[in-house]
């Protein structure tokens, strides 16, 4: 039996393999980097139906971050709407015949987590300085450095981890039943997988805000600090 966290190469371009959750990857990247574009391209005062849709899609995850992070939301929408389109058609891609959900791969999961560690640091940063983002690390006393620094780091690897597991399940889940009793009676089970699709995307994106509205607000004292201001 094949481990899930082996991968194997689709084909070769020249020496590089490009295994089958990397091409999926990249056509989901085209999708809805081309449907983005043909949505956007003729916006009107009256909005129709595809770009009221779009808006509605827009302003609920704008009011999430302000609800989540109590922040301004326009320097994080466009990182957070993306981790949450992207995760939401990986895996609703399992879905089509013969494709394997890229979120079913460890390495894609890998790298939205990675992403999730440098935007954190990124903005950290950003927001309150190298010393300021460095202090945060020292709260509430300077013993508990190496405690927050390894928290920093297990959570990235938790965020991995959990939409990993989560996804992988659901595909062994549906592979399952389908080699067992045939095509109709999972059609509940893929209706299902829709609502657990949507339901991981969007709490990757929550535990996302979470990580990076906790850089971006420091220590307890300096957030009120900076609310007074």
């Amino acid at each position: 039996m094949q481990s899930p966290l082996e991968t194997h190469p689709a084909f070769h371009l020249g020496p590089l393999p490009l295994s089958a959750p990397v091409l999926v990857t990249w056509g989901l990247m085209l999708a809805l980097a081309g449907g983005s574009w043909l949505l956007t391209r003729r916006l009107a005062l009256r909005p129709g139906r595809a770009q009221a849709a779009l808006e509605l899609v827009v302003e609920t995850i704008d009011q999430q971050i302000r609800e989540t992070m109590r922040v301004p939301a326009e320097p994080y929408l466009a990182l957070i709407g993306t981790f949450f389109l992207f995760v939401l058609t990986a895996n609703w891609s399992s879905l089509v015949p013969g494709i394997e959900p890229p979120t079913a791969s460890i390495e894609t999961d890998a790298a939205l987590a990675l992403i999730v560690f440098v935007a954190v640091i990124v903005h950290g940063v950003r927001v309150r300085g190298w010393r300021g983002y460095l202090r945060n690390f020292l709260y509430p006393n300077i013993l508990m450095a190496p405690l927050n620094i390894l928290e920093t780091l297990t959570r990235s690897f938790a965020l991995m981890v959990r939409l990993f597991g989560n996804v992988m399940s659901g595909v062994f889940v549906i592979g399952i039943v389908l080699s067992l009793v045939g095509f109709l009676v999972p059609v509940p089970l893929m209706a299902l997988e829709l609502l657990t699709g949507a339901v991981q995307a969007y709490i990757f994106s929550v535990l996302a805000m979470v990580f990076i509205g906790g850089a971006v607000e420091g220590e307890p004292g300096e957030a009120r600090e900076r609310n007074d201001r």
